[in-house]
């Protein structure tokens, strides 16, 4: 029995290996992500392809293996595809469930249409992308952006934006902050420096290093950078009239700031209120991402239930604004050591909800506490529905949510008593609810969501710039 398994094992790990080329061939040759009941498998090893085809048996009753999705895949790189995402553990099941005679080849020709056949144009050189400020989510946008660089065609990082350090080798610790990070571990592939140019080369894509005290002190287009989005990292300028400077600058067309926008600007929560994104808006903002955990989540259930009034309380962890050790602060309690405590401050989450979801307005109050970790956070919603439910009933609600709705990319969900919040880092949607924790009385219920506060709020405002850029594909299965 024992070396039943072990060979069954072998045999899925030799098919999982062979899907990587394949894979591969169909992002850069034809700019088609592929993903596994939305899990990209876009440059990910053998082992990586494997847990995310185990990770359906958690949530879905019928399993999936490679066995299931390989052919899928040899039948897609027969055919002439438009730039799409498509979801091939969806696809596996979808032929598997249908009982229909025909191929797999007919079957996909079917479900993917005129994709099928090239039907809709790529972007012959894509967009220019730059990143103002290099902080945590500045670096973890630059791995985004160049892991997924596919052939040229669609996001292309072009420059990184900072103020000139004290350390003559300013370059260098640049490009090694980019290659080592203490939470996301290293990063994948390679990295070079031309000092010369001030140019970091990270997997092929050359990122110019610009150098700069002031948004508006920029000529892109010296640079060869045309009609770029900026997006600012720094979070210095906040309003119309502070982020218009980067528009002043020659080569730049749109930006797109990771903060919560004040005055007028359209705060985006990517799967909420994206419809909102006109294509004349030069300046948006992508809220924060705690707002971006919440809300996707909050939508499905006030859809399904009807939210009457609720309180958000998050548990955060620290960020650059704390202290290391106490020291002056010019916030309440935020002067005391992020290490050593843990720290009860506000939240504009809660509000701000009602930006993306103004069915919401008055209706949530919220704070926070900050606690000693470095990444990943969780939180808490007490809510009060409009209707009755169950524990088994809201779970199941959720979980289908999370891989059938259009908030797919952002609601995720997980089964498991033993999970803690170091296993969510690196998680790519906006908020994970954690079912075993969920509490429901009749018209009240309380759920436990988790977040990746940098990289999951990262792939979120990435998805932003994808739309505001032209680039947000097509996806298959609807």
């Amino acid at each position: 029995m024992v070396d039943k398994y072990f060979q069954d094992w072998k045999e899925r790990e030799a098919l999982a290996e062979s899907m990587i080329p394949l894979i591969g061939r169909l992002y850069r040759d034809k700019n088609v992500v592929t993903t596994v009941y939305g899990r990209s498998i876009i440059n990910r090893s053998v082992i990586e392809i494997l847990k995310s085809h185990k990770f359906i048996r958690q949530v879905k009753e019928s399993g999936l293996t490679v066995r299931d999705t390989l052919p899928i895949l040899q039948a897609l790189n027969e055919l002439d595809l438009a730039p799409c995402r498509i979801d091939i553990g969806k696809l596996a099941s979808g032929y598997m469930t249908s009982g229909s005679q025909q191929s797999a080849s007919d079957y996909i020709k079917q479900e993917l249409g005129e994709l099928a056949t090239g039907g809709q144009a790529s972007m012959a050189t894509g967009q220019d992308i730059v990143l103002y400020g290099f902080g945590r989510i500045g670096r973890l946008m630059a791995r985004i952006l160049i892991e997924r660089a596919g052939g040229g065609a669609g996001l292309n990082l072009k420059a990184i934006v900072v103020r000139k350090g004290k350390a003559e080798n300013d370059l260098h610790k640049r490009a090694s902050l980019l290659r080592r990070d203490s939470v996301h571990g290293s990063f994948r592939g390679t990295i070079s420096v031309d000092d010369d140019n001030d140019i970091i080369y990270a997997n092929g894509v050359a990122i110019q290093v610009i150098y700069a005290s002031s948004p508006d002190s920029i000529n892109y287009t010296r640079y060869g950078i045309q009609n770029a989005v900026v997006v600012d990292n720094t979070g210095v300028w906040r309003d119309e009239a502070g982020l218009s400077q980067h528009l002043e600058c020659k080569g730049v067309s749109k930006v797109l700031l990771t903060a919560p926008g004040k005055g007028d600007l359209k705060n985006i929560v990517y799967g909420v209120n994206n419809r909102d994104i006109d294509p004349e808006d030069k300046i948006i903002s992508a809220a924060s991402c705690t707002t971006n955990a919440i809300t996707p989540v909050l939508k499905a259930i006030h859809d399904q239930y009807g939210v009457v009034s609720g309180h958000v309380e998050t548990v955060h962890s620290y960020t650059n604004d704390q202290n290391l050790i106490d020291n002056y602060h010019k916030g309440s309690r935020r002067g005391r050591s992020a290490a050593l405590n843990m720290v009860i401050t506000e939240t504009g989450a809660a509000k701000a909800v009602a930006k993306a979801l103004p069915e919401l307005k008055g209706k949530l109050t919220g704070s926070a506490i900050r606690v000693p970790t470095p990444n990943v956070s969780l939180a808490i919603l007490n809510l009060n529905l409009g209707k009755t439910s169950t524990v088994d009933e809201l779970n199941a609600f959720l979980r289908d949510t999370s891989l059938y709705s259009p908030l797919q990319k952002q609601v995720d969900f997980v089964n498991s008593t033993e999970v803690v919040s170091s296993d969510f880092v690196g998680n790519q949607k906006a908020g994970i609810v954690d079912s075993e924790a969920t509490i429901v009385d009749g018209d009240r219920c309380v759920l436990y969501v988790w977040y990746d506060n940098e990289y999951g709020y990262s792939c979120q405002v990435n998805r932003i710039l994808r739309q505001i850029s032209g680039v947000n594909y097509p996806i298959v299965p609807a």
